[in-house]
């Protein structure tokens, strides 16, 4: 062997060093991409065993390891044997002993009152050991490990199938049997202690919740199927009360899917939460949306929308826009047009900007949603519209407002 021939020890020794830098630098990757990474740094010949001696030890919850690695590694134990069931996975046992013991934690702190931080962890692994791994293969370890869940979704209400205990081997189960953390012999008899009060039907809507969570954050990115917007649809109340969905979420969502993003911001602003009934997070990002055709979509089907509220001086949700963010909006959406045509540039933004804004409010008129005798709603409208007039809608809307001034 030459002196600069690396042994096999050697270079497996480097393998396992760029695999705990993958482990410790990958929570923001989408758990697939994670995965994928994992696959190309270790040969298919050493997965196995590397994932043996250096994932492995990484689920026990003795060891000083984060939520977010932990969630990963359960994810990259998984993958490895996917697309074949997961009851073929020779780590199936493993994943199933961690989702025991970590279920029993959780069930023992929610008896007490609490919430346990290993509530997203046994999800995941609930879900992995019902084989819907790959469901959760888009998103990142560190985004599972925040997500609130829906109360339907939390540890105590997560069941696996009997048979699955059975399954389980006796080494691997002593592999995580600690003196200082000691668990039932009998995995079958923690379901036993804390049953679950779900049954078949409720289990089903989990799963559709669930599916509606994955629909819910591929809206951000894509418009949704007709399809896929009726099976999300009857689900946005829920999703709005569990607290999941953050006001940044709903930009990207309202750009794609206007139609979904109705009633997911009525549900939003008529629940109790945030804090203390107060919408303000969710109304926050209304005025500095873009003036697009879905934002203004999504404007004329709030403003009248007769859902009631319980915000203190507020009737219903046409009201609370139309008091608290329309002005603003109006506002915001000239500043913009006004930077696109500084700007000058090549595409016809501002242009389609004009004339769908003029359109809009032209119809807000004829509505009688805002007023075109009021200074105070149509002033600055009617200053655009002249600036613009050599839009016809502009044109059109400018001579609306004068001419009922006069």
């Amino acid at each position: 062997m030459s002196p600069t021939a690396s042994s096999p020890s050697q270079s497996m020794d480097t393998v396992k060093a760029s695999v705990g830098h993958l482990l410790t630098r990958a929570f923001s990757l989408p758990c697939s991409t994670a995965a994928l990474a994992f696959t190309q740094l270790v040969q298919p010949i050493s997965r196995f065993q590397l994932a043996l001696d250096a994932l492995l030890p990484l689920l026990d919850s003795n060891t000083e390891v984060s939520l977010t690695q932990r969630i990963l590694v359960s994810f990259i134990l998984y993958s490895l044997y996917t697309p074949h069931p997961v009851s073929v996975n020779p780590f199936k046992s493993a994943l199933l002993v961690a989702y025991v013991r970590e279920r029993e934690k959780a069930v023992s702190i929610s008896n007490e009152g609490g919430v346990s931080p290993n509530e997203q962890f046994v999800w995941v692994l609930w879900k992995i050991l019902k084989g819907d791994g790959n469901d959760i293969g888009p998103y990142s370890p560190s985004t599972l490990s925040r997500c609130p869940l829906p109360p339907k979704l939390r540890a105590i209400n997560l069941v696996l199938d009997d048979h699955l205990y059975n399954d389980i081997d006796d080494s691997t189960y002593s592999y995580f049997q600690k003196p200082t953390n000691p668990i039932t012999n009998d995995p079958a008899l923690v379901a036993r202690i804390s049953p679950s009060p779900i049954n078949f039907d409720e289990d089903r809507k989990n799963e559709r919740l669930v599916h509606a969570m994955k629909l819910l954050l591929i809206a951000r990115d894509r418009v949704l199927t007709l399809s896929e917007q009726r099976t999300l649809a009857p689900l946005l109340s829920d999703l709005a009360t569990a607290n999941i969905i953050t006001s940044l979420d709903l930009t990207p969502i309202i750009a794609y899917n206007p139609t979904i993003a109705h009633p997911l911001l009525v549900s939003l602003l008529v629940n109790p939460n945030p804090e203390n009934n107060n919408p303000r997070p969710f109304l926050d990002i209304l005025p500095f949306l873009p003036p697009t055709l879905p934002t203004f979509d999504l404007y004329g089907r709030l403003l009248r929308d007769q859902t009631r509220v319980t915000v203190q001086g507020y009737s219903t949700v046409a009201d609370l826009v139309l008091m608290e963010v329309l002005g603003r909006f109006i506002h915001e959406c000239i500043n913009w047009l006004d930077r696109t045509e500084r700007e000058e540039r090549s595409d016809d933004r501002h242009a389609k900007g004009v004339q769908t804004l003029c359109r809009f409010y032209h119809n807000l008129i004829k509505l009688s949603i805002v007023d075109p005798t009021s200074d105070a709603d149509s002033t600055e409208m009617a200053h655009f519209s002249l600036r613009n007039s050599k839009f016809e809608e502009a044109n059109n809307l400018y001579r609306v407002i004068a001419t009922s001034r006069f």
